[in-house]
C-alpha cells in the first residue's frame, strides 16, 4: 500500500539546509521517501519508534548518519506519512 508523503515546513527547511550542506544527501533522501511511501518498514530503512520528547513519531535511515522523522496520519481519509524532520542522528534526537 503505497502512503502519500506531507511535508511539513519544518521537514522543507531542514531537507534544504540538508542539502546546501551536502548536495550528495539530495539523492538519499529521494531514494529513502520513496522506499518509504512504499513500504515504510522496508528492511533497509530500518525504521523504528521514537521515545521521549519525539514519542508518537517514527524513524528511518536515509544513508548512514542521516535520519526522517515521521508520522503516521490520517488525510484526507488515507493513512498518510507526515514528514517532520531531517537530519543527522544528533540533530534530528
Amino acid at each position: 500500500m503505497r502512503r502519500p508523503l506531507l511535508r511539513s515546513n519544518a521537514f522543507v527547511r531542514a531537507a534544504k539546509r540538508r542539502v546546501r550542506k551536502d548536495p550528495r544527501a539530495a539523492e538519499d533522501i529521494r531514494a529513502a521517501l520513496e522506499s518509504l511511501a512504499g513500504d515504510a518498514f522496508h528492511p533497509q530503512l530500518h525504521t523504528h519508534k521514537l521515545t521521549g520528547k519525539l514519542r508518537g513519531s517514527w524513524a528511518c535511515s536515509a544513508s548512514y548518519d542521516l535520519r526522517i522523522v515521521f508520522k503516521f496520519v490520517e488525510h484526507e481519509g488515507k493513512e498518510s506519512i507526515l514528514l517532520e524532520s531531517v537530519g543527522t542522528h544528533e540533530e534530528v534526537y
